[in-house]
């Protein structure tokens, strides 16, 4: 991270620069908020961000602050990482540790660092009792999101401080578009379309497109999304899909993302209608279909017999999502499905998964879910050769074809509502049209 200090420090830092105050100017976690500040906001926030919270003192803070040369480390979390260890491997000694910890739990829970999220440590080196060798935290700040870092520091007493500052986000509508080649992930990425965002349009189609049957060479799409970054100009991630397009066959259809008034975000047509339906075709983002539904020869048993679902051949590990909303009936083994989840969602249908890695954090039987949230994730347990999702609807207690259900269309708009979103979609549709599209469209396959 990068430091702006708004007057000279001079000498001994750690606590000055407390009391002097920050600007930021640069981050580099990611997340899907999108907001931007401007500097006005960032400077109003130095000195008033949040009220600091004090944990514990350090004893002989004379002794132990005296650094004639801070070290500053940066730590990335690997996997099986608790900040607890990743503070030990950097030296620093365990009172401390545990102090530092204890503060910024009062802002950040430290259970919530992802894996490949980087710490900032500024140490000092200890020289009395038990510590000596090991270094004291001068400084300890973690980023939760883009928009925030946690610092926590400590005072003039010595006493530990955390501390919530915030820094400006700039935000860029960015169009992406081409003409399908080969696949829609080869194609976008030809056109240097980021791969998350390619996965967030393969999601926002999911309910009325197969991307197995139904793309076909010299179909097209194109979409508007936000690109974050720092004053500095530093890339910091993407923010929202604004509007997503394809041309099927000849159809276009162009979504734009509305909130509505009771504060539900989704995508609708033209004309207000939600894409949204009950249940959605794929439940996983970036797979092939590696076996529909109907007779085929099985891999394992070696004999022809019916298969009532679709494979979806995927990354072990790759995330796979509810398909609906409603209530988990099912989370463990069962047989040659290995681990396997099920959940009712009315009376009449149900969705199934199967083959899993394992399940997400709180999935358990009874447990209510959104449609699009993350419930486990791909792998190769039971009956299976490779890893892939089996993914079974059922209606009436009985599997059928998903390419077969036909589900009402989701939520309209009306009234002052629907004149909201037309407002919104004319302010949308001027931005994409003003937006220059970065990757040119490709021509048509020559004889199309």
């Amino acid at each position: 991270m990068k430091f702006v200090n708004k007057l000279a420090l001079g000498g001994v830092f750690s606590a000055t620069l407390i009391t002097l105050g920050v600007t930021w100017v640069n981050g580099s976690a990611h997340s899907n908020d999108s907001d931007a500040f401007s500097k006005g906001d960032i400077e109003s926030e130095i000195s008033v961000v949040e009220s600091p919270v004090y944990v514990g003192t350090i004893k002989n803070v004379a002794d132990t602050e005296a650094f004639s040369a801070p070290i500053e480390r940066t730590l990335t979390v690997r996997k099986g990482d608790t900040l607890g260890n990743m503070l030990a491997r950097a030296g620093v000694a365990p009172g401390e540790a545990y102090r530092a910890i204890k503060a910024l739990s009062q802002k950040f829970k430290p259970r919530d660092l992802r894996i490949g999220q980087k710490l900032d440590l500024v140490l000092g080196q200890a020289n009395s009792g038990d510590s000596v060798g090991r270094h004291t935290l001068a400084r300890l700040s973690v980023d939760p999101d883009i928009r925030n870092t946690v610092v926590v520091d400590k005072n003039p007493s010595g006493a530990l401080v955390v501390r919530t500052h915030k820094r400006t986000i700039l935000v860029d509508a960015t169009r992406r578009g081409a003409v399908i080649q080969s696949s829609l992930y080869l194609s976008g990425q030809r056109a240097q379309t980021p791969a998350q965002i390619l996965a967030r349009l393969t999601h926002i189609f999911s309910f009325d497109v197969d991307f197995q049957r139904d793309v076909q060479r010299g179909d097209s799409f194109a979409v508007l999304y936000e690109r974050l970054s720092g004053e500095d100009g530093e890339h910091l991630g993407y923010g929202d899909i604004l509007i997503a397009e394809m041309t099927l066959s000849g159809k276009n259809i162009r979504l734009f993302k509305y909130q509505t008034k009771d504060g539900d975000t989704d995508f609708f047509t033209q004309k207000g209608e939600s894409v949204r339906k009950a249940l959605t075709l794929t439940p996983i983002d970036g797979a092939r279909i590696s076996s529909g539904y109907g007779r085929r020869r099985h891999p394992v048993l070696g004999y022809t017999k019916m298969h009532r679902g679709v494979d979806f051949a995927a990354p072990r590990g790759t995330p796979v999502y509810a398909g609906g909303r409603g209530v988990v009936e099912v989370a463990g083994r069962k047989g040659s499905y290995g681990r396997y989840i099920r959940i009712r969602h009315n009376s009449t249908y149900k969705t199934a998964y199967a083959h899993l890695k394992g399940f997400a954090r709180g999935i358990r039987k009874g447990r209510r879910v959104r449609q699009g949230q993350v419930i486990g994730y791909v792998g190769t347990t039971g009956r299976s050769t490779g890893p892939h999702l089996h993914y079974e609807i059922h209606k009436n207690g009985r599997q059928i074809n998903p390419r077969r259900l036909n589900l009402p269309s989701g939520r309209k708009l009306r009234g002052a509502e629907l004149a909201k979103f037309q407002t919104v979609r004319a302010r949308l549709e001027r931005k994409y049209a003003a937006a220059p599209i970065r990757a040119q469209l490709a021509s048509r396959p020559a004889g199309n």
